[in-house]
């Protein structure tokens, strides 16, 4: 590998990415002018709520959108400067799994209940070598499942025989057979207990660095944020409010969207004592029926005038960006909250 480019080298730029998807009920506008890039070695975190509009975003990156409702209305995805909107589906058979690979959300319906485990690895492997016979890739299978941390004997089991994190251990194998330069984590730690998902994100940690891997890490947990990303992208209504490096998004002296900051309030504090969480009032709004301005502006406790209609104002520091009207008067009195 050629170090010089290490840190410079794109490995996915989204640029402006917007997604719907068409419904009896009217058109869901899911994903609404994206952009983000990751670099060799880097992960990113997609934040939000549940409805940001953070799966579709990797599905859309994967080209999964369900057919016949799904689809990219605008924007570009570019895989090492390659335009993926571009490709047909057999061309993207192929980049899937090779080169971008994806962790799906629940462990217990990602796996083939009617096949075992090492099948299911052989047949990741299997789509990307078809050049190899089953003898020359079954020691590659053993090798996964003991990369992972569950003994390669155990290749003959079902899915039903292993735990939750066994489970979502061997989706991550599948993941990473084919040693692909991007992987898509949705949520990959939701179904699992504490100590678990700590395993799992330490192996997910592990991993990436021995397979220099590009990472997106799709989650509503601060908490893993903090452990694994480099960039952080804080998603509200299909739109990213806030983007910036990890130190800069959990820097409290710098100014954040107060979406952010709702985020930051509603997590538990270990040193001060307080009965109650602080919950962000209202819900994310009705994505086939988007309010006008910022889409933050119903639940916002700052909310002005200027919010409620128009473009917002685009906050830029650097690689630090917030998308809101606050920052304006912000830039002036050093506001930081």
């Amino acid at each position: 590998m050629d170090h010089t480019i290490e840190h410079t080298d794109k490995i996915l730029e989204v640029e402006n990415l917007t997604a719907v998807y068409n419904t009896d009920a009217g058109v869901v506008h899911a994903v609404n002018g994206v952009s983000f890039s990751i670099n060799k070695k880097e992960t990113i975190g997609l934040v939000g709520e549940t409805g940001a509009g953070k799966t579709t975003t990797a599905l859309a990156i994967m080209q999964l959108l369900p057919e016949r409702t799904g689809e990219v209305k605008s924007g570009s995805i570019r895989y090492r400067g390659d335009e993926l909107l571009t490709k047909n589906k057999a061309e993207m058979r192929l980049i899937r799994g090779a080169c971008i690979s994806m962790i799906f959300q629940d462990p217990m319906t990602a796996l083939n209940p009617l096949m075992t485990v090492g099948e299911q690895i052989y047949e990741s492997l299997a789509i990307h070598n078809s050049n190899k016979t089953q003898k020359e890739l079954e020691p590659r299978v053993d090798e996964l499942l003991e990369l992972v941390g569950i003994p390669a004997r155990r290749k003959i089991n079902y899915p039903h025989e292993f735990s939750g994190g066994m489970k979502q251990r061997i989706v991550i194998a599948i993941a990473l057979a084919c040693e692909p330069l991007l992987l898509i984590a949705d949520e990959p730690t939701t179904a699992l207990d504490v100590t678990i998902q700590a395993q799992v994100l330490n192996l997910m940690d592990e991993l990436k660095q021995k397979l220099s891997t590009s990472m997106i890490m799709i989650t509503h947990d601060l908490g893993v944020v903090a452990q694994t990303c480099d960039k952080v992208a804080v998603m509200y209504a299909g739109e990213i409010v806030e983007y910036g490096m990890l130190e800069e998004i959990f820097d409290p002296n710098r100014p954040h969207h107060p979406y952010t900051i709702g985020l930051f309030n509603a997590i538990p504090s270990l040193s001060g004592e307080s009965r109650r969480l602080k919950p962000i009032d209202g819900l994310m709004p009705d994505p086939a029926n988007l309010p006008e301005g910022c889409r933050f502006h119903p639940r916002c406790q700052e909310c002005m005038e200027c919010c409620k209609s128009g473009e917002i104002y685009q906050y830029e520091n650097g690689t630090h960006k917030i998308k809101c009207n606050l920052m304006r008067k912000g830039e002036n009195d050093g506001r930081a909250d």
